[in-house]
Parts: C-alpha cells; structure tokens; sequence
C-alpha cells in the first residue's frame, strides 16, 4: 500500500494516477472539503483526515509499505511551520513506528542555499535532515518550479495575451512537467538507484523568465503583452501586510525568494535523474501544448 499525502493537489493527484494506471494500492490522503472524485473513480482509497492532527497521520500510515509526501502549505491549507514541517516530521515518525520500507519527501530546489526570508524553504531543510537521521530508506526529489502552476497563466495568456512576469526577465529556471515529477515520485519506492538519494529534479532546458510568454507566443500565434512590475512591489505588499497578517506576510518571504533567484537543473544533473529513473524529461513548451494546446 502506498499512501499518498497531498493527494488532491497538481502533484498529488498525478502521483495516484500513476500509481494506479500500474494497478498499485494507493490510500489517498484528503481533506473533507477537497474534490477526491477522480482519485475515487482511479480506485484509490480515500482517506479523509487534517495533515495537522497527528492521530489522523497516524490512523493513515497502519497497514503502508510506502509513503509518498506530497502535501504543502498555502495561503488557505496553513503555515509552513503546521504543514511542511510538522506534518511531515509526524510522517516521519509514524512510518518508523509502521515499519515504512520507503519514504518520499518533495522537497524544494534550493532547499540547501540557507534563505533566510523563506518559511518553506527553512522547513523543508529541517524536514530533509530529520528524515536522513530517521534510518527509514529515503527519496528526497528537489524540484524547480512545476509546469502544471503556468497553466492559469497561460489560458489567460490564451484569452487576452497578456503576462505578467514580476522581477528580473533573465532570471533562470527549469520548470519541471509536473507529470514527470509525478512519475518519478511514483518509481522512487522501487527503484534502487534512488535508494537513501537526493535528487535536484527540473525540466531539460535552462530558461530565462522572460522566455516563457515567447513559448505561449509560440503555442497559440498571439503577440504577448507584458507586464513587469518590479520586484520592490512584493516588498511593499509584505510590508503593508506586517501590520495586518504577519503570517501571509512570511509566507510572501518564500514568493519572493523564488522570483529574486535562479532556481534551475544542470545538464548533469538531469542526466542523473534521467539514468535512473529511466525517464526524458518533458520540456515547459511540450507539457503547455498537451494541455491546452488546439
């Protein structure tokens, strides 16, 4: 049985749709309020319980051989501190006691750099060193940012051309097709080469920021208007909302260290993630068309 934490999510839900297209036995971890009805239809068991109550963790991780952690924090789900910490620390603790052959934690690229101003950031790392001194055989994915995330962008671009792209245009990234990283997460339990591994997970091409709504220009023949506002606007919005919600605030510290750096994969080490997971990575431009591409 592979429990699935996140499960309704981008990542999550693509997670136990892999799972279950290979006939494997998947308890989807879920809130009440979420829409499940594709992971039920997929023959998923549906778990239904709060990430932040540690008797539901518990009550999810008896009777797993395999935990794939997929959930994370949000402006609506809770803090960093509840869910990409203290959450995942109680998986951690729970599959010990379950005797877990294999845990899979989505962390972050980048995770490793010692930001400061980044809750989620901060998080991860604890999460990550307390799971490697845990003596539970790991998988650690450090992905960029997802592909499926551009799609509300881009079917806006669709319908009015414009983008808008906040901070430097040369930043650079490898944004990662979020079904790869799901098929990756999905394989990580039973591949040996990944076996108590790290890996640095992004798409085949570094790209600048700016890059990406000349790849909408591209997919749906329409000039883009761009928006660039600077980077101080983040600054601004945080330090009116310090006053008000100290807590959206912090988490504005994560989007705002994700637009002010490079977050990207060398040719190395996609290679690396390529040879042993058996996969090629899917381009920003290939996972776009798929999706919305006419």
């Amino acid at each position: 049985m592979y429990l699935v934490t996140g499960a309704t999510g981008g990542l999550g839900r693509r997670v136990v749709r892999s799972l279950r297209e290979q006939d494997k036995p998947v308890r989807a971890f879920v809130q009440l309020s979420s829409n499940y009805t594709e992971l039920e239809s997929r023959g998923a068991e549906i778990f239904i319980g709060d990430l932040q109550q540690e008797r539901d963790i518990e009550k999810a991780c008896q009777g797993v051989e395999y935990i794939i952690s997929c959930h994370g924090s949000n402006e609506s789900s809770g803090s960093a501190q509840e869910l990409d910490y203290r959450a995942n620390i109680d998986l951690i603790e729970k599959a010990k006691a379950n005797g877990v052959k294999h845990f899979v934690f989505t962390s972050v690229l980048g995770v490793d750099r010692n930001y400061q101003d980044a809750p989620v950031f901060k998080a991860k790392r604890a999460v990550e060193q307390a799971l490697q001194k845990s003596g539970l055989t790991y998988t650690i994915l450090r992905p960029s940012g997802f592909a499926s995330n551009l799609l509300p962008a881009a079917k806006r671009f669709q319908q009015s051309g414009v983008y808008i792209l906040i901070g430097d245009p040369r930043g650079r990234t490898s944004i990662i097709s979020t079904d790869d990283l799901a098929q990756i997460a999905a394989a990580a339990p039973t591949t040996e080469a990944a076996r108590n591994q790290i890996f640095a997970v992004g798409g085949p091409e570094i790209l600048e920021r700016g890059e990406v709504p000349k790849i909408f220009e591209r997919i749906f023949n329409r000039e883009p208007i761009l928006i660039n506002p600077p980077l101080m606007a983040i600054d601004g919005i945080r330090n009116v909302l310090g006053f008000v919600n100290p807590e959206l605030k912090a988490s504005l510290g994560t989007f705002r260290t994700l637009l002010a750096n490079d977050f990207y994969t060398t040719p190395a080490e996609v290679e690396q993630v390529e040879s042993a997971f058996n996969i090629k990575m899917e381009s920003l431009e290939s996972f776009v068309r798929r999706y919305l591409s006419t």
